[in-house]
């Protein structure tokens, strides 16, 4: 490989252990262009390795030769190999400390590889090193006669990470910005994900299926007649068909698949634990689509590499996962394109990434299976019974009264002629959710069966009315978003926990002060109280009924057939 082809690697190893004096001297001394994130480990935190390893080619690993092999070497070795790396370099460290003796360091490489040739590398180097003198960094060190092996430049310089072939497979490119020009001709502008793209090619975009050929190609300030594997170019096509950003252009003889459904691997970055079932934001190279984590497989022991049992992933843990968004994206296996292969999972809410992962290969959809256009749709059911479907949403504390509220309303609504139901949280456990319990991740799969149990009820023109906890502002979200506008109607039970344990109606406060229940919202377990619900009830100092007069009345402001 040329010296000018750049190499990315990641370094890791503990905090003050010598990378990044190894890094100095690499950058002072080589000859290679090098692409290279530092991520000195810390006990507790495996994300900057994560993240930084499927965007990197090689791991280089360091250990202190005094100290041998770590739990975290081996902890670094699998977040490496899980999320992609294909080639290591253990650089054995401070052989200036044991005056280069040879035997700690071939017990520590003995050791090492026994470890690393379950874990899946294409190759594994071991080289003693002194990041404080340089020896075997960038040249082979005399004071280490034993060791005839290359220097650390000398090994990377001779990885073959196979960039090249990309240039030699189908056209990819993802669509990063469309732009208008001159006569209202539209560019499409990207960096190739792999291949070779020609003036006059035949191109089909992904997923929309539809086909075109190349006009122009665009790279820098001119025109070019092709453009390859890694260069950001602009594309105009022959005909004004739909592309937008997140859409990949590609050879029409060899289109990329496009999923909604994939497995992946994927390490958590938030302080709040991931469960299944919970909306996000993915993003898969260009594109942002919404959804979810629709099964956790298994969590991967990054100690031992065992697969665990897990129904949610915390900070830092890495796990085998189903993902379904609500949309086709076209990509490829990360074992075949980084790119079109990895992805970041974000927070619908305050925008943060929560999660980084890279996908196995797509889940398929059973294809027999279609969405029925019934004759008889929401509007003729609602126009039969003369009223306007509605989801009213009532959202509160143990003991804030939504029950009460609840059925007090639905009384009110069925004396007026209205045809309802109500869905209350203790009888729905009785049967539908008899099998949840009271984790995050039952909460959850609770109020998503509720979500979809309503929005069928709203289908059928009624008003129904949902009286749940709901303590989680992202399930309400999910909630809203199964309805049409105006039709999901948000009402915050407003009443303070410390109202809510003086009336305690069915003990339940005390028994979660004595600790006897545990994961009880407002205790310990967390309420998200709505920021801007439709209604807001406060009920301290009222009686039920003076509630239900005043979310009834605005009830009728909201709707005109209600």
């Amino acid at each position: 490989m040329s010296a000018e082809t750049s190499l990315r690697f990641i370094a890791c190893g503990s905090a003050g252990d010598g990378s990044s004096a190894l890094i100095a001297r690499l950058i002072s001394n080589a000859k290679r262009r090098y692409l290279i994130v530092d991520t000195p480990w810390h006990e507790q935190h495996v994300r900057d390795t994560a993240t930084a390893a499927p965007t990197a080619r090689v791991a280089v690993i360091l250990v202190d030769a005094r100290e041998g092999l770590l739990a975290q070497t081996r902890r670094e070795t699998r977040i490496a190999s899980l999320l992609g790396v294909k080639h290591v370099v253990l650089a054995v460290d401070r052989m200036d400390a044991l005056g280069g003796d040879r035997e700690p360091f071939e017990r520590i490489e003995s050791e090492y590889g026994a470890f690393a040739r379950d874990v899946g590398f294409a190759s594994v180097k071991a080289i003693p090193v002194s990041s404080l003198t340089g020896a075997n960094v960038t040249a082979r060190a005399a004071e280490m006669p034993w060791y005839s092996g290359p220097a650390l430049v000398e090994h990377l310089d001779t990885i073959d990470v196979q960039e090249p072939a990309m240039a030699r497979v189908a056209f990819r490119l993802p669509v990063e910005d469309v732009s208008r020009g001159q006569q209202d001709v539209r560019s499409y502008r990207g960096r190739v994900a792999q291949g070779t793209v020609r003036v006059g090619d035949p191109i089909r975009v992904v997923p929309s299926g539809r086909q075109s050929r190349v006009a122009s190609i665009a790279r820098g300030s001119g025109d070019v007649p092709s453009a390859s594997f890694g260069e950001s170019i602009a594309v105009t096509l022959a005909d004004g068909i739909d592309v937008a950003r997140g859409d990949v252009l590609c050879a029409a003889a060899e289109p990329a698949a496009a999923t909604d459904q994939f497995e992946a691997k994927l390490i958590w970055m938030d302080a709040h634990a991931l469960v299944a079932g919970r909306r996000y934001r993915f993003k898969l190279h260009a594109r942002e689509v919404d959804g979810a984590v629709t099964l956790i497989k298994y969590h991967v022991d990054v100690d031992t590499g065992a697969h665990l049992a897990a129904r949610q992933l915390k900070l830092d843990e890495i796990g085998v996962v189903n993902v379904g968004i609500d949309e086709p994206v076209a990509f490829a296996p990360y074992e075949e394109n980084e790119r079109l292969g990895s992805f970041i999972v974000i927070d619908r809410e305050t925008g943060r990434t929560v999660g980084a992962g890279t996908i196995d290969f797509l889940l398929r959809r059973a294809a027999n299976i279609h969405w029925l256009r019934t004759s008889v749709d929401k509007s003729a059911r609602a126009d039969m019974k003369q009223q306007a479907a509605r989801c009213v949403w009532l959202t509160g504390l143990s003991g804030s009264g939504k029950s009460t509220i609840a059925n007090l309303l639905e009384k009110q609504l069925h004396s007026e002629g209205l045809h309802t139901f109500l869905l209350d949280g203790d009888n729905v456990r009785h049967g539908l959710n008899r099998d949840l319990g009271f984790t995050e991740a039952d909460r959850v799969e609770n109020l998503r069966r509720i979500g979809e149990v309503a929005k069928l009820m709203v289908e059928a023109g009624l008003v129904v009315i949902v009286s749940f906890i709901s303590p989680f502002r992202a399930e309400r979200a999910t909630a809203r978003a199964l309805f049409a506008e105006g039709e999901f109607v948000e009402v915050f039970v407003d009443t303070p926990l410390e109202e809510c344990e003086r009336r305690d109606p069915k003990g339940l406060y005390a028994k979660a002060r004595a600790g006897s229940l545990v994961n009880f919202t407002g205790i310990d377990s967390p309420y998200e109280a709505p920021e801007d619900p439709e209604i807001r009830v406060a009920t301290t100092g009222r009686s039920p009924v003076e509630c239900v007069e005043e979310l009834r009345a605005v009830l009728r402001k909201l709707t005109d057939r209600t």
